[in-house]
């Protein structure tokens, strides 16, 4: 519940985020758009739907009450739950998308496993997520005090990240990155270039 309650509480001011920097927000939606698959998805950790919303995700979980409220007035069929006990059956979606999202999961290593079931084979997992050893990684490390939502967030590295997405299973992966630059000055929408701080994995299961 820890983890929940920041967003529970400054939910607007969570939400604002994207309409603020919209250059930085449209920057990872592009992004996202050019690497899922056609058919099912789901996100997980949907948040507001600032993100299914435009990449016409249907289905969201989301631990937040209020969160959710805002996600289906934009049209996301909401289930409230966790990632790490997903209500879905075996290999039923095509892909699945978690975006700043896994820092506040509890186990990762469960989530990504409840990931790699539902997944069809084929399907595709993608992570969209703040390196910790990136500028921005270090730089939100160092203000996690005056941060309501990521004092109880815990950054990993990419490294760190495929590790355990192999152990889960995930064996093929791409990298990617968008957001080059401070988000003050981000004047234009960024491009997406391979890189080591926005991870594709392939769910290629056996």
């Amino acid at each position: 519940m820890e983890k929940i309650r920041p967003f529970e509480i400054f939910t607007k001011r969570y939400d604002k985020w994207f309409d603020d920097n919209p250059n930085a927000y449209f920057s990872e939606v592009n992004l996202i758009r050019n690497i899922i698959l056609n058919g099912l998805g789901i996100e997980v950790g949907v948040g507001t739907g600032r993100f299914s919303k435009p990449l016409d995700i249907e289905i969201g979980v989301d631990p937040s009450m209020k969160m959710g409220k805002i996600a289906k007035k934009r049209g996301i069929k909401l289930i409230i739950g966790m990632g790490e006990v997903l209500p879905f059956r075996t290999e039923y979606f095509d892909f699945l998308i978690y975006v700043t999202t896994i820092c506040f999961l509890k186990n990762l290593s469960k989530a990504f496993e409840e990931a790699y079931r539902i997944l069809k084979k084929g399907g595709k997992l993608i992570l969209g997520f703040i390196d910790k050893n990136s500028v921005l990684g270090v730089k939100y490390s160092n203000e996690i005090a005056q941060n309501p939502f990521y004092r109880v967030a815990k950054f990993y590295s990419v490294e760190e990240i495929i590790n355990l997405a192999q152990k889960n299973g995930f064996i093929e992966i791409e990298i990617y990155q968008t957001i080059f630059r401070k988000l003050e000055n981000i004047d234009k929408i960024e491009p997406m270039k391979w890189d080591m701080k926005k991870v594709l994995l392939s769910a290629s299961q056996e």
